[in-house]
């Protein structure tokens, strides 16, 4: 963590706010400036503006149950308009420097689990509903006490796994690290590179990404994450222009041949509340609805969680602020994904580039979600950033969370084992959902075999129980004849 990064460090020298602006995001109060905010609102977009090129890919790739497929220029139109409302909504209302789209994980169960038993109108009813339920968790308080009920080990555990998690996600988006395939028989799941080795202008693009800004960071320069996203983009534009490249992946650092493009409107409000019930067995719809609540649950608790903490706005017993209206909005973000029929939307663990870069409050998402905003015109132009120029941001900010594993008492079985299994679970199975279901299920575990399973609150053993059904869910859905 830079000596920049802590809010609380700076308590004493932070100028009172001059501003309503200042006053009601209390950017000043937290010890950022308006310039932080706004690089680190830059910074959050570029990191996850992929979205706006992999929702409809995957999404556009699959067919439903009749044949067929969502148009992908109204695909993007719905995913860059859901993710610059929500995002706005979660600054202006939760205050959090966390930015939503739509969520990677549950866009490829709605495509490829959901879409090929019913409709395209049925498979984005079915995700209305599930925003719903979590809407009605949240009003119930049942959400927010679970995450109080988490104790404070696994809190920071969750943290750092993300942290890892998204080091990851840059390493492999970047083309750093690749599945072996499985025609290798081999039991090395990835690998250096494509083949083995680093190859190719793409990949050294990503690793004079990574050089440059540990480089800017280790030298404490401000907007260290964005000039380096910004500067590689050129560079990835110059040596595309230059030289003989098959592909850059999702994105290529071209000038498009048009900058400005008609945003569709098509896809908003095609979606069927009830229509699923029509065309499968209730109990398979109820699993599936389960299985996009749990998912999206935990996925956005841990992303909230580690947002927070990295910013440094936990209060003493490790609370997030306006936590209620926080995964409020995250509800609602479901259910207007599942409307705009653009899949479930969900705050974004990249926003962490954002904290990264010195956002502290909701205002960084005015930028975010402006720009999102904008890519309704201009998505030719914004998208021109290439995953190898901005995963080396993940890289960085990985880094930065994993500095909070210091926090944890490693001396003390009970919090040490479930906290390994949460952060190692993450990357390792590639997904935030798993390294807390494994970390839940473990500290249940180990405080009865301990003779303390009193200490234990009622919450984790109910949250634990169900995530033993999630991870037993083909066994379950055998059992009940539905799979």
């Amino acid at each position: 963590m830079t000596e920049t990064q802590r809010p609380a460090d700076r308590a004493g020298t932070t100028p009172p706010a001059t501003s309503g602006v200042d006053r009601y995001f209390r950017i000043s109060e937290r010890g950022s400036t308006l310039g932080r905010e706004i690089r680190g609102g830059f910074a959050t977009f570029f990191t996850m503006a992929y979205i706006l090129v992999l929702n409809p890919i995957i999404l556009g790739s699959a067919q439903d149950k009749f044949g067929h497929r969502l148009d992908s220029v109204q695909l993007t139109t719905a995913t860059a308009l859901v993710a610059a409302v929500m995002t706005i909504v979660m600054g202006v209302g939760g205050n959090l420097p966390l930015a939503i789209a739509a969520g990677l994980g549950l866009n490829a169960v709605v495509a490829f689990q959901i879409a090929p038993l019913m409709s395209w109108d049925d498979a984005m009813g079915l995700i209305v509903i599930e925003g719903l339920v979590i809407c009605v968790l949240v009003v119930t308080g049942l959400r927010e006490a679970v995450m109080h009920a988490i104790p404070q080990g696994l809190k920071q555990a969750i943290g750092v796994g993300i942290g890892l998690f998204i080091a990851f996600i840059g390493f492999v988006d970047a083309g750093f690290a690749s599945r072996v395939p499985d025609a290798a028989h081999t039991t090395v799941p990835v690998q250096l590179g494509a083949t083995g080795a680093l190859t190719g202008w793409p990949v050294l693009v990503f690793c004079l990404g990574v050089l440059l800004t540990v480089g800017l960071l280790a030298r404490r320069v401000r907007g260290a994450i964005l000039i380096s996203i910004v500067a590689m983009t050129l560079v990835a534009m110059l040596i595309d222009s230059l030289a003989d490249i098959k592909s850059w992946g999702l994105t290529t650092p071209a000038w498009p041949d048009q900058v400005v493009a008609a945003p569709d409107f098509g896809l908003l409000g095609r979606f069927s509340l009830f229509g699923a019930f029509g065309q499968t067995s209730v109990i398979t719809v109820v699993l599936l609805v389960f299985t996009l609540v749990l998912s999206d649950f935990f996925d956005t608790m841990g992303t909230v969680v580690g947002i927070s903490a990295e910013a440094g706005l936990l209060d003493d017993e490790g609370k997030v602020p306006h936590l209620g209206r926080v995964l409020l909005i995250d509800g609602a973000a479901a259910v207007a994904g599942g409307a705009a029929s653009s899949s479930s939307a969900t705050a974004y663990i990249e926003s962490a580039a954002g904290v990264g870069e010195g956002s502290r409050t909701g205002f960084s998402n005015l930028v975010t979600g402006g720009l999102f905003g904008l890519a309704l015109l201009l998505t030719p132009l914004l998208t021109i950033v290439p995953l190898q120029a901005a995963a080396p941001a993940l890289v960085a900010v990985g880094f930065l969370m994993m500095t909070q594993v210091k926090n944890i008492d490693w001396d003390r079985y009970e919090i040490a084992v479930p906290a390994f299994l949460t952060i190692a679970a993450m990357p390792f199975t590639y997904s935030i959902t798993n390294g807390i279901g494994a970390g839940f299920v473990a500290h249940v575990l180990i405080k009865s075999v301990l003779g303390r399973a009193r200490e234990v609150h009622w919450l984790m053993w109910a949250v634990s129980a169900l995530f033993l059904v999630y991870f037993a869910i083909d066994p379950v859905e055998q059992l009940l004849g539905v799979g």
